[in-house]
């Protein structure tokens, strides 16, 4: 006879104590709320077939099974549903013990720790988009078929968003010239590589990212209507202070390219050289000098021909933090439920990068 239990050796449900006593927590998608009272209503009807005398009522039992069975396929069937969870953080282990069975994947942590919500964080956009590209570029394969609905529900909202706002458009540009060029290799290589889902669903989200391209292509950035002070009204070396405190060169070109006095701030060596200290080490910057007509190095020239060869320091307003006491990687403001006398000394904020890691076995 086969075994119908849950392995003892697994984690078990999930219990939070309330007022009322001890309850349990699920998984709940709001994308099943508006038809769980219809789908529940199944397991009470009476199905009649023929005549009023052949009357046929289902045991609640099947009608209990029938309805999960509706409600799973619903599920599956909506590209657009997305798994939600009360806890906003999640317990990484890579490998299985007598206390928790399996290990965690980057598919389950990307499902997990709520990137829908942290795209309406300013503070966290940035983050989120450049965890994305990463994934897009070597860890494509490795989600799962409910990680790649949100993965791509996402990154969705995010060009919406980007429509929308006006946000920060060549940061998504990239995202997407590095996610279709992975798909291009992966659906001409289909059969050498693993690629879960069927091929023509893979085919449909490419032409989907190329009608994004070309949206994003067009583009047009709306003037701002504003009868008071004005970015050119500050006094030049506020103007100066500010270009001082950019971390990214295509955002000094940028606003350089609004008026010619920030052009002409924007075009200053000492503003590049401080740049490029920042970003790079001394001994890295020493091998690739570039001088310019006047015998002068070329600090601007230097920091993008430096990229090509060193990683640039990254910068975020918000990232996610993992508790190396309790192994949970979670969102700081969101918290967790940690052990430690002193949670704060036990924390570790978390790159993009790191972040791919920790679920690298």
């Amino acid at each position: 006879m086969p075994f119908l239990g849950q392995d003892w050796r697994s984690p078990g449900w999930r219990w939070v104590k309330t007022e009322d006593g001890w309850k349990r927590c699920e998984l709940f998608s709001p994308a099943l709320e508006d038809g769980n009272n219809q789908l529940n209503d199944i397991s009470h009807a009476v199905i009649i077939t023929g005549d009023e005398e052949d009357e046929e009522i289902y045991s609640t039992e099947d009608c209990e099974f029938a309805a999960k069975k509706r409600k799973k396929d619903h599920f599956r069937n909506n590209t657009d549903s997305q798994c939600f969870y009360r806890e906003k953080w999640i317990y990484v282990h890579k490998e299985s013990t007598r206390e928790r069975h399996g290990y965690c994947t980057l598919g389950e942590a990307f499902n997990r720790l709520d990137f829908s919500s942290a795209i309406q964080d300013i503070r966290r956009f940035n983050y989120v988009v450049k965890l994305l590209q990463l994934i897009a570029k070597s860890q494509l394969t490795s989600l799962s078929g409910a990680a790649q609905k949100n993965y791509f529900n996402i990154l969705d909202k995010i060009v919406r968003k980007v429509m929308e706002d006006q946000y920060n458009p060549r940061l998504i540009k990239d995202l997407l010239q590095d996610l279709s060029s992975t798909l291009r290799i992966l659906i001409r290589g289909v059969g050498k590589s693993v690629l879960v889902g069927n091929i023509n669903i893979w085919i449909c989200r490419l032409e989907t990212i190329l009608l994004w391209q070309q949206q994003l292509k067009n583009l047009q950035m709306n003037k701002q209507v504003n009868n008071g002070l004005t970015l050119s009204d500050l006094p030049v070396h506020m103007l100066n202070n500010i270009l001082y405190r950019f971390s990214d060169g295509w955002d000094i070109i940028t606003l350089g390219q609004v008026t010619p006095t920030l052009y002409m701030l924007s075009e200053d060596r000492q503003l590049w050289k401080k740049l490029c200290q920042y970003h790079f080490a001394e001994k890295q910057f020493c091998r690739h000098l570039i001088p310019s007509e006047k015998g002068h190095i070329d600090w601007k020239l230097m920091y993008f021909a430096l990229q090509k060869y060193y990683p640039i320091k990254e910068q975020y307003g918000d990232t996610l933090h993992f508790c190396r006491h309790c192994s949970i990687l979670f969102w700081k403001d969101t918290g967790h439920p940690c052990t430690a006398s002193d949670p704060n000394t036990c924390l570790m904020p978390v790159s993009p990068q790191h972040f791919i890691d920790l679920f690298k076995f």
